[in-house]
């Protein structure tokens, strides 16, 4: 097998695996659907939190106990199973609240290993153009499973029958990763040598003290914002009169093309100047949504500005984890850029269903817009201290 087709099949798995997420913001309208509201949404998605960031935590002693493939594979496997018990759930049971589980054990795996795997195949000055491609198949996952969603109940299927569907997706993409194990080996640049991943206080420690702190803190802001504005985009459009499949097509769309383009980018002389543009736009695209008043065009031009911001400025922060990480500790900073972003991404909807609940959907506007700022302010910084 090519390299061309190795990577080519990894990355087809990689999309099939990624519409989880997108799915994710499904939930609201399935638990609607036996009487449950946003904040249950939240609870649920803190336990989702919680075990990502233990598996997180723990996902180098498993690829070093199992190999990078086979614990690939071990997490597609785990995400079906969440996803069938969520599409028979009829109630808070028991049964959601070890799918949770299963969701967050099996994505953490996923999106922790992910780019460590394409490092062990690519050189340092490639990541950008690797990751960037990495986060084009992922984010065509996330985006798209969403209007799937809204297809099938638009032919009369329910929101339970897509969680359905994509658990069936992600057994194969669980098997495709699985006969990927040796072709994946062939093309490493250094197959001998796999360093050991597992992630310690320590290393830990190490990481919070490097040039790789800024990245890892970056990351859990960021991902704040994009759960803040996806997760309950089904309820954001609802009160606006709006189709949300709109939203995710746009956003997707405009991910796509923004990475595609910087598959051709190797990161510039300030990568963080640019990072830092990309996600004032970010922060310009809240702003925006905080006054779309039920306005089409404004609703589709905060997902497209959106896209730009958040989409095109992660493969680079991804990319900066990496070459701002201490030599012999590039995979765990990884991994911690994984954890922080999990925490905002499962952690943010518990604060994001209350304050919606409470408080109200302009409130939560305003907190995602300020951490927006912050995180931009925080880019713009370190483009300009050094």
């Amino acid at each position: 097998m090519s390299r061309f087709v190795t990577l080519a099949l990894y990355y087809l798995a990689v999309f099939l695996q990624a519409g989880t997420y997108g799915l994710t913001f499904m939930l609201p309208k399935l638990f609607a659907s036996f009487g449950a509201n946003e904040k249950d949404v939240g609870a649920m998605l803190l336990i989702t939190a919680v075990t990502t960031i233990i598996s997180v935590y723990y996902s180098g002693h498993f690829t070093d106990w199992l190999g990078r493939m086979p614990t690939m594979s071990l997490s597609g496997f785990s995400i079906a199973v969440a996803l069938f018990l969520f599409s028979r759930a009829d109630n808070l049971g028991f049964d959601v609240v070890i799918a949770s589980a299963l969701l967050g054990f099996g994505w953490s795996l996923f999106y922790a290993i992910g780019p460590i795997i394409l490092t062990r195949v690519t050189q340092p000055d490639e990541r950008v153009r690797s990751f960037a491609m990495l986060s084009v198949f992922m984010m065509a996952g996330f985006g798209l499973s969403p209007v799937m969603a809204s297809l099938m109940e638009d032919a009369g299927l329910t929101v339970a029958d897509s969680f359905t569907l994509m658990a069936a997706i992600c057994v194969f993409s669980g098997a495709l990763f699985l006969m990927l194990k040796h072709p994946i080996r062939r093309i490493a640049i250094d197959a001998a040598v796999e360093p050991r991943a597992g992630l310690t206080l320590g290393t830990v420690g190490r990481i919070m003290r490097s040039r790789g702190a800024l990245p890892v803190t970056m990351a859990c802001l960021g991902a704040s914002v994009f759960a803040g504005m996806n997760n309950f985009q089904t309820v954001f459009a609802e009160a606006q009169g709006v189709p949300y499949a709109d939203f995710f097509l746009s956003y997707t769309i405009t991910v796509i093309i923004c990475r595609v383009l910087l598959a051709g980018f190797s990161g510039g002389k300030r990568p963080y100047a640019l990072i830092a543009g990309l996600q004032y736009i970010m922060c310009a695209s809240v702003i925006v949504f905080m006054v779309i008043d039920g306005s089409w065009p404004l609703y589709i031009l905060s997902a497209i500005m959106l896209g730009i911001g958040y989409g095109a400025s992660y493969p680079i922060l991804v990319a900066m984890a990496a070459n701002d990480a201490e030599a012999d500790l590039v995979p765990q900073t990884l991994q911690f850029f994984a954890l922080t972003y999990f925490i905002g991404i499962f952690g943010f909807p518990l604060l994001a269903g209350w304050i919606i609940v409470e408080q109200g959907i302009f409130a939560l506007l305003v907190v995602v817009a300020i951490l927006a700022a912050v995180e931009a302010s925080m880019a713009a910084r370190r483009a300009f201290s050094g």
